[in-house]
């Protein structure tokens, strides 16, 4: 029985896993296909009959989905080092402060988190017009309304994990409020600051509705801006989708292979209360 229950388990795994790569196995072989194959006979097929580079070649070379990768570059980057920042201050003073009100200030700022964006986008814009910061990188700053209240969560979470022993004793050897940040408690809440900054660049990286909204011009335009462009007036160019969706895809995947086990471990180490 238990041997039984074990490879109905492992099949359910499997059967999900299936489930959850096929879609990127499919768009990965499409964007091998011709427009023809695509719509035609071979639509089903997993193994292009005629494999071509062209809707490759197409988007890097012609649709400048090079400039829209280096714009994500800028705006992801830019954005995970500012929102870490001040995610770390503020988590900070939240762990080490009794202050009336603490666990109102948590809860509001979760609430800022639950906004949909919709309702956020349209201030933004008129702010954004009135400054004349349209088009422009400042984009970045409206990206704190997605992305600085999970921050300030995961890093309060890590801060209350470290003991305050070790702070008191810092500020005994007469080390500065900052310096016991930067030089004791912010090492050992390393795992976490991690962890938050690369789930920061991704979200980030893959935020369409401000930037659509804010930037209209096609210099700045970010990757999921850049597809969603990939059209005519009659049709969506998937050949083309598919091939600029494995290029931009490739960033974030080598992000997750190569920090797996820190995102793992930062994401578990606050946890569990010792």
């Amino acid at each position: 029985m238990n041997r039984t229950m074990k490879w109905a388990g492992v099949l359910l795994v499997a059967v999900f896993l299936i489930a959850m790569l096929f879609p990127f196995f499919w768009i990965f072989i499409t964007s091998f296909k011709s427009t023809g194959e695509i719509y035609g006979e071979g639509a089903f097929r997993v193994i292009p009959r005629e494999p071509t580079l062209q809707n490759y070649m197409t988007v890097l070379f012609e649709k400048g989905i090079l400039n829209a990768v280096k714009n994500s570059f800028i705006v992801a980057g830019t954005t995970t080092v500012y929102i870490i920042a001040v995610a770390t201050l503020c988590a900070y003073a939240i762990s080490r402060f009794e202050f009336r009100g603490k666990n109102l200030l948590l809860g509001l700022i979760l609430a800022v988190s639950m906004f949909p964006q919709m309702i956020v986008t349209g201030p933004v814009y008129n702010l954004f017009h009135d400054l004349g910061l349209t088009n422009s990188y400042a984009v970045v700053l409206p990206y704190s309304t997605i992305t600085l209240p999970t921050s300030v969560w995961i890093l309060v979470t890590h801060f209350n994990q470290i003991p305050l022993a070790l702070e008191e004793s810092a500020k005994i050897d007469g080390a500065s409020a900052f310096q016991t940040l930067y030089k004791i408690v912010f090492p050992l809440a390393a795992p976490g600051v991690f962890t938050t900054a690369i789930i920061v660049f991704i979200a980030a990286w893959n935020e369409f509705l401000l930037t659509v909204t804010l930037n209209s011009d096609v210099r700045y335009h970010t990757v999921p801006v850049a597809i969603s462009f990939l059209r005519t007036q009659f049709e969506i160019l998937w050949g083309q989708v598919t091939a600029a969706t494995t290029i931009v895809t490739i960033p974030t995947l080598l992000v997750v292979l190569f920090f797996q086990k820190q995102i793992v471990s930062g994401l578990i180490s606050g946890s569990v209360k010792e």
